[in-house]
């Protein structure tokens, strides 16, 4: 068992010095996080507040539903080896139940 000491990293976004203190070290090591963070509380909270940041507008592709013909709104290129649904079809089938089972894709909720 190791001792956690406090360490004094600088954050990528803004350049200033913070303490990632042992408790927060013990916090992130219980919940399985290897890497320190990169950034201060304030940029993190800041980041985390806008949405993420820096991945802007999610490219969405229309395919044919599966189920009803219509069209399906998915964030990613169908192959064509599985199924699509649209979000209608995707609830009545119970949602994310069927692809665990093995099912399709779905337009649900990304």
């Amino acid at each position: 068992m190791r001792l956690a000491t406090d360490l004094t990293l600088r954050c990528r976004d803004c350049g200033q010095d913070f303490v990632f203190t042992a408790g927060e070290q013990d916090f992130y090591a219980s919940k399985g996080l290897m890497h320190q963070p990169s950034r201060c509380p304030e940029c993190r909270s800041a980041r985390k507040n806008s949405g993420g940041g820096d991945r802007g507008q999610r490219q969405m592709y229309i395919a044919t539903c599966s189920s009803c013909g219509g069209e399906a709104r998915v964030p990613f290129q169908p192959r064509g080896d599985k199924p699509v649904y649209c979000s209608n079809c995707f609830q009545q089938i119970g949602g994310g139940a069927g692809a665990a089972r093995g099912g399709g894709y779905s337009s649900g909720s990304w």
